[in-house]
């Protein structure tokens, strides 16, 4: 059985991933913003899940983050789940936290991402972003970046399973109870890259919906925007992804 880290799981999909795993009988650590938001999750931490917290958001407490996942011990797998759809939080939520975990947490040998199929409308361009977090951000271009970040991984950290997985447009908080997409299919994606042994989900460089490989934008896949990405998190958090 793995320990897989879900981050974002007191709702949503993260809450979905994080029962299903359990459910198999998987080592689940659960995170969310603050001790208050646990409560929700409540039987999953009385039938042994894990938890560590902290804003996202906040660079120092993603730092936090990291070093409480750490005290836990070997992790298997991280789900970069946690994500916001708008406002001035988009990109240091979905973006540099993915980007300073990863740099934090080394050596966990897979990584999945949770993109979306709106990365296809994002904007590659990177100078113009506010990464801090003072203005509002979009949700497509986050979840380009995001996209483009986990095919670097894959790219730079061959030794590591690295991919993107679109979950589909699903009715969570975030997706809305309309949503067409189904839930169970959101999360069967993530799961699998993260705990099976069959040798596709243990491949890299994937962008994944419904378990079958997809072409992401084509900025996603460009080595030169891939390392102008990575450039400018180093940027932004102070923290170097490394040779």
């Amino acid at each position: 059985m793995a320990r897989v880290v879900i981050t974002g799981s007191a709702d949503g999909l993260g809450r979905e991933t994080a029962q299903s795993l359990l459910d198999q009988g998987h080592d689940v650590i659960l995170h969310a913003r603050d001790a208050a938001r646990l409560e929700v999750v409540r039987p999953m931490l009385d039938r042994g899940a894990g938890a560590v917290t902290g804003d996202l958001s906040d660079l120092n407490q993603v730092r936090s983050v990291a070093d409480q996942v750490s005290r836990l011990g070997h992790v298997d797998a991280v789900i970069h789940n946690a994500g916001v759809y708008g406002g001035r939080l988009v990109l240091p939520v979905n973006v540099v936290a993915p980007y300073l975990l990863t740099v934090l947490l080394p050596g966990v040998p897979r990584l999945v991402y949770l993109s979306s199929g709106m990365h296809r409308g994002g904007d590659p361009s990177l100078s113009q972003q506010d990464w801090a977090g003072d203005k509002p951000g979009s949700y497509s271009d986050s979840k380009l970046f995001v996209t483009a970040l986990a095919l670097a991984i894959a790219r730079l950290r061959p030794e590591v399973a690295s991919n993107a997985v679109d979950p589909g447009w699903v009715p969570t908080k975030m997706g809305g109870a309309g949503a067409p997409d189904d839930l169970q299919l959101g999360h069967l994606t993530q799961e699998w890259l993260a705990t099976s042994d069959e040798p596709e989900a243990r491949s890299s460089g994937g962008y994944w919906f419904h378990r079958r490989r997809q072409p992401p934008h084509a900025a996603a896949q460009e080595v030169q925007f891939q390392d102008r990405l990575i450039a400018t998190l180093e940027a932004v958090t102070g923290e170097s992804f490394g040779p």
